[in-house]
């Protein structure tokens, strides 16, 4: 039975719940269904990239009040959309926390029967009202899903929820492989002879941005010419306090012409991106997953993470470089290590074998049979459905 599916997620900008969402659509419509993918478009530009599939940019006006008006907002752009869509789906799926309150208030007022979530990570508001909003996308979804062992450990603790594992996959687009772009790329972004280190996805506290910059302070003073590409960076928060601090690190270690940020990359150029870097390095202390590990791996470069879940659930001191995120000087010593080839090179070998275990294709056969006990095929017999 073929389904059609809504899929919702709180961004047109490159993010790792939206490349998920992204990549689910393009698998589901590869097995034969019908997904539709809704997010909101602050800057009225559509997606980062184009789609062989039906998008939705959800108009998202200028909030200058605080954080809580900001997220109240935006919940109540989604369901002003969807009570004036004009097509009714078999499945609503929220990708994030502000898509599955406005699908809760949608349910609530008899718009939509049901709706799944999956929950990615889960983040440690200090904000009652923000607290509250991810409390209600957790417990209101009649289904739940994750991409991790240790989010789904702490739905069963915390939330008492039996969620469904899901798993990421990861694009073929990202190889080895140069195509030809990779001189014209370092010219435009200024990446020289190196070392260079590329991390992707911001700026902010969860990515121990801070930490990592310490680190490579360190490394320049043995590695002089060494630069560090930090690239991505959309997000509803703007963590203002803490980008103010890592900038004055910035200027305190004269780290301006080693650093490149250059904010959110065009689709299309990382890939190429992460063929020019010599070490992916990510040592994150919170993450749904870490997709962008995936696609380093994939890119045949060796990585740097945090020797903590969900990493570690896919990786083992064999096949990437394993550190404590506090500590600093592991940090950079691990930096430095990653440039010898005679470490560097058995993690890439060790680690291309796990790129094989995740497909999004796989992935959305566990989607699909979750999608399928919400909506029963008809011609099953009434016994026979779960």
């Amino acid at each position: 039975m073929s389904l059609s599916i809504a899929l919702l997620t709180y961004s047109t900008k490159p993010r790792g719940s939206v490349i998920h969402t992204l990549e689910l659509a393009q698998s589901l419509i590869d097995l034969g269904h019908s997904p539709h993918v809704f997010a909101l478009d602050k800057d009225n530009q559509g997606f980062h990239r184009p789609t062989p599939f039906l998008t939705y940019p959800v108009p998202a006006a200028p909030c200058h009040q605080g954080i809580d008006q900001l997220i109240q907002q935006r919940i109540t752009e989604f369901v002003h959309f969807f009570q004036h869509h004009p097509h009714k789906y078999d499945i609503y799926h929220a990708q994030d926390c502000l898509s599955a309150n406005a699908l809760a208030i949608l349910k609530q007022q008899g718009h939509i029967p049901h709706f799944v979530r999956t929950v990615h990570h889960i983040e440690d508001f200090q904000s009652p009202y923000l607290q509250a909003c991810q409390e209600k996308s957790i417990h209101q979804p009649d289904r739940c899903l994750c991409v991790s062992n240790i989010w789904q450990q702490v739905l069963a603790k915390d939330y008492g929820i039996n969620a469904h594992r899901v798993i990421n996959g990861v694009s073929g687009r990202f190889s080895p492989q140069p195509d030809g772009t990779e001189g014209l790329l370092a010219q435009a972004y200024g990446l020289q002879d190196g070392p260079i280190y590329l991390t992707v996805g911001g700026i902010e506290p969860r990515k121990n941005s801070i930490n990592l910059l310490k680190a490579f302070h360190r490394v320049r003073q043995q590695q002089p010419q060494a630069q560090l590409m930090i690239a991505g960076g959309a997000t509803l928060f703007d963590y203002q306090p803490y980008r103010q601090k890592f900038m004055q690190l910035v200027e305190a270690y004269d780290l301006a012409k080693g650093l490149i940020l250059p904010g959110v990359v065009p689709d299309a150029e990382l890939p190429a991106l992460y063929r020019l870097a010599d070490g992916f390095v990510f040592p994150s202390i919170q993450e749904g997953w870490g997709l962008v590990v995936l696609e380093a791996i994939a890119s045949g470069l060796p990585v740097l993470t945090s020797n903590q879940a969900p990493f570690t659930e896919f990786l083992s001191d064999k096949e990437a470089m394993l550190v404590d995120p506090g500590d600093v000087d592991a940090i950079s010593t691990a930096m430095v290590s990653l440039l010898t080839p005679a470490i560097a090179q058995p993690l890439i070998q060790n680690s291309r074998s796990i790129i094989h275990r995740y497909s999004w294709q796989q992935s959305a056969q566990m989607h699909l049979e979750l999608y399928h006990q919400l909506t029963p095929d008809p011609t099953t017999p009434n016994s026979l459905r779960t």
